[in-house]
């Protein structure tokens, strides 16, 4: 069979388009088809295209442009996140019935969304450059052995995140690092195991961390957060070995990371002496930026992190969009599911129950009526309340001067169908939380009236060190004018409860942001079982909620089905049970 649906039968005039700007410009086409007329394939790209380094640069922003357009943002938005606990139908979801069904698990392999030739479009651009890349360099004698080792990383990398987004929803998907550019090419593979290609993954960034950049020039504006680098690889297996269940190794990587930050912030300092010392003590001496813009006021986090800039100095890889030129490429995603200001609701609004957090004092998510986070997340439609987070791109928390003060929350929308905010990958909080996670997981789960002093010991010290990152994460987006911890360690003082402290603290700080699906399909890969993720995922269903505690109680359900087309191109792929359709519903376990 050849090239069939996985690749879209992608054509090597897409990957003659040139970048306008750098990572993050949009691409525009040349006019080559009359060119692509007279010469064969394989011959543009060994004869007209790979000869020199600006070629190579030139197909690796387009990678980078490729991840940016609106079907993968808008699957790592919903995929990551709209079948949890966090998000439900907004407005005009009638408009979207692939969408409306999502939120009702009622998902089959014809669903739209289900789809991932976007996913496989960038890992076959990335693979093609690992392949004639080193050609380049033989050619090119600007182009040095370093540089030419870098591209491979930064592309190597991308392409495994591509897959790392793959295996978490599909669980086991046809897996190759072979370049396809024709079609002549056969690509009709079997689905791999979701651990073996786990584990390649992890050897492949384990190979390529040392050649990727660890600092851009300051001169290339963005570049640090807005391509892969160092930090962003060990940041990947950070999250990858926790996935794995190997801790120590999820926990060296997270400390790399958190270290690259420290040092970032001392570097920022000793050049600018007067610079506000923005992580300090303040917050468990992690480099976090304060929400505190002053007396009354706060925001500060938000605005940098999520503000019209962006790339802030928490940020460790986000896809950046150009800010500057209005006609580039926006975020089509988070303009339509989240919404802007002509549609204030999008396709998807918060949970009713995390909407409503705070009224009447009855907090649920946010258990402190101060938590930044609470105001940071929320667009105000009438009766109908909103997702801020990504649409607003400046804002503003205020206390009334009331005898008992209350937050206000406001700010500026992007416009309609100009929507620049990026889309984090990874960020400081995020991988401290995922520390926070593969410590408690070291912990062990015998009974204390049996455990040995060093086994308590341990244990005591592991449950320190996790409370520590947390409570670091949730003092930050306090708003009150005293620095204090809100969180009480000896309240989580077993290793359930503080197993439960960070999943609840990742939710806090990472709604909104594709992260929360993820954890609770992690916290069942971990448990065996589904019972966290039914009970949770199951408190914003209104209709049906015992047929969908029921359907979700399978482990098999918990990933999505692959796409019927795919599967009446592949007869090598058998259907996921959970979502059988037609004839080819046999899937073979791989847990």
């Amino acid at each position: 069979m050849k090239l069939h649906n996985i690749y879209n039968r992608m054509k090597v005039a897409a990957l003659l388009t040139l970048p306008v700007a750098g990572v993050g410009g949009q691409l525009l086409f040349s006019s080559c088809s009359d060119f692509l007329e007279i010469k064969p394939q394989n011959e543009i790209i060994f004869e007209d295209f790979w000869n020199e380094k600006a070629d190579v640069d030139a197909i690796v922003a387009g990678c980078y442009a490729a991840m940016q357009d609106d079907p993968i943002i808008r699957r790592m938005m919903i995929w990551g996140e709209f079948r949890s606990d966090n998000i439900t139908a907004g407005l005009n979801i009638q408009n979207d019935i692939n969408l409306e069904n999502i939120f009702k698990e009622n998902i089959t392999a014809s669903n739209f969304y289900t789809t991932w030739v976007d996913f496989y479009n960038v890992i076959n651009r990335c693979n093609i450059v690992i392949k004639y890349a080193p050609q380049v360099a033989e050619r090119d004698p600007s182009y040095s052995a370093g540089e030419l080792a870098a591209t491979i990383a930064e592309v190597s990398a991308l392409r495994d995140l591509c897959w790392f987004y793959l295996i978490r929803t599909f669980r086991d998907v046809p897996y190759t690092n072979e370049a396809f550019t024709d079609d002549d090419q056969v690509m009709d593979l079997p689905a791999s195991k979701f651990d073996d290609i786990l584990d390649d993954l992890i050897a492949d960034l384990e190979k390529q961390k040392n050649n990727a950049v660890r600092r851009y020039p300051e001169t290339k504006k963005n570049y640090q957060t807005g391509r892969i680098t160092q930090e962003a690889i060990h940041a990947m297996l950070c999250e990858m070995y926790l996935w794995k269940k190997d801790y120590a190794n999820s926990i060296r990587y997270a400390d790399l990371v958190i270290q690259a930050k420290l040092d970032q912030q001392e570097e920022a300092l000793s050049k600018n002496t007067g610079m506000q010392q923005r992580g300090n003590n303040n917050f468990n001496g992690f480099p976090l930026i304060s929400e505190r813009v002053m007396d009354n006021y706060w925001g500060s986090a938000y605005n940098a992190i999520f503000g019209s800039t962006g790339n802030s100095s928490e940020s460790i890889f986000e896809l950046t969009y150009d800010k500057e030129n209005q006609n580039m490429l926006s975020n089509g995603a988070v303009n339509a599911l989240y919404g802007n200001p002509e549609a204030v609701v999008g396709l998807a609004k918060p949970a009713d129950f995390i909407a409503e957090d705070g009224g009447n004092d009855n907090w649920s998510v946010f258990t402190n009526k101060y938590d930044a986070r609470a105001y940071e997340l929320r667009n105000e439609a009438g009766s109908v309340t909103g997702i801020a987070k990504y649409v607003k791109y400046g804002l503003e928390i205020s206390t009334t001067t009331a005898t008992q003060p209350q937050l206000v929350a406001s700010g500026t929308m992007y416009a309609k169908d100009k929507n620049k905010s990026n889309w984090i990958i990874y960020r400081l909080t995020d991988i401290m939380l995922l520390k926070a996670e593969a410590l408690v997981e070291q912990m062990t789960n015998t009974a204390d009236s049996v455990q040995s002093d060093a086994e308590k010991e341990r244990n005591e010290q592991l449950l320190s060190q996790a409370f520590t990152l947390v409570n670091a994460v949730n003092k930050r987006s306090i708003c009150e004018m005293q620095l204090k911890d809100t969180l009480v360690q000896s309240d989580y003082n077993t290793k359930s409860l503080m197993s439960d402290l960070v999943l609840k603290e990742r939710q806090r700080e990472l709604m909104f942001e594709g992260k929360r699906w993820y954890d609770l399909v992690r916290r069942s890969q971990r448990d065996g079982n589904t019972a966290v993720l039914s009970k949770l995922a199951t408190q914003k269903v209104t209709e049906n909620k015992g047929g969908i505690q029921t359907k979700l109680a399978r482990m098999d359900a918990i990933y999505w089905p692959y796409n019927l087309d795919e599967l009446k191109v592949n007869h090598n792929l058998t259907q996921n049970p959970a979502f059988g359709s037609g004839e080819n519903g046999n899937y073979q376990k791989t847990n």
